[in-house]
């Protein structure tokens, strides 16, 4: 699996961060998302692809 994100159209809710903080987290000056692990392991796919279901700007893109 490999993770994408749009910083532009990230509106910094912060959902990601809440169900896959081993993946994502935010920038603290204005909450945009970034990567902690855009390959992350077995174990944090289903984490991750719940992120992007939730995400209300579809900003996270998964590659399998």
């Amino acid at each position: 699996m490999k993770v994408l994100i749009d910083q532009a159209k990230c509106c910094g809710a912060g959902q990601c961060v809440l169900v896959a903080s081993a993946v994502f987290d935010q920038r603290e000056e204005d909450g945009v998302v970034f990567l902690l692990n855009p390959e992350p392991p077995p174990e944090q796919f289903e984490a991750v692809r719940q992120a992007q279901r939730i995400c209300p700007a579809l900003a996270i893109e998964v590659q399998d």
